[in-house]
Parts: structure tokens; sequence; C-alpha cells
């Protein structure tokens, strides 16, 4: 497996679908890193040279797209901002219910979790 920017990209796949496995980055923003470092998109990611990796690594570093720790360090940041200002989204964050408006009467059983129903047992 290749290594790009301390995550390992799939060898066998196109380089426009293993772009992907890097978080943040996503088919568009795949198509738009390839784009501005020259490099086909239909080329696999293990006949790809030293100097396009280090193209694609430079195009998605100098492109401000941010990915990876960063990220997720930035979106945890955000939630940690809503529950810190107990605003109605960050009380549902906390107390893992879904937060956009979705129903949970019936439905929310991921988000919720599966609980024990309280019925009738019958013989």
């Amino acid at each position: 497996m290749a290594r790009l920017l301390g995550v390992e990209i799939p060898n066998e796949k196109r380089i426009e679908a293993s772009l992907p496995y890097i978080f943040g980055v996503g088919p568009t923003t795949a198509a738009k890193i390839l784009d501005e470092a020259g490099v086909d998109p239909g080329i696999r990611t293990g006949e790809l040279s030293d100097e396009q990796m280090s193209r694609i690594a430079n195009a998605i570093t100098g492109g401000g797209v941010m990915i990876e720790g960063d990220l997720r360090r930035d979106l945890q940041g955000h939630l940690k901002r809503l529950t810190s200002i107990n605003c109605y989204r960050g009380y549902r964050h906390r107390r893992n219910l879904p937060v956009r408006g979705q129903r949970t009467s019936t439905n929310a059983r991921t988000r919720k979790g599966r609980r024990k129903t309280v019925g009738v047992i019958r013989k």
C-alpha cells in the first residue's frame, strides 16, 4: 500500500478512487486535487512515480484542504462549542439523540441504541 500524507491508500485501485481513503477528501475533492496536480485520474496508485505522489501531496497541502487530524480536531471543536453554549443542537449531541429534527418516538434506534421494549408477555 502506498502512503500519502500518513495515510495508507490501496495500490490496486485508480488514484481517483484511492484518494477518498484520506479523511476529508471525497470524490469531488479528489478530482480537483488530481486536476491541480496534473495527474491522470485513471492511473493505478501503484503505478504512480514518486514525483507524481509529491505533486499530489503538494496539491492537497497547498490547496487549503483540511484533512485527517486537523479536520477531526476542528469538528470536535465545533461539537464542544455547541455543547458548551447549551444550545439545542448541543443538548441533543450531549444526550445522544438525533440532532436534525428526526422523530424519536418510533425510530432513531441507531442514535438512541436498542432498548428492551416493555409490553405484554403472551403465552
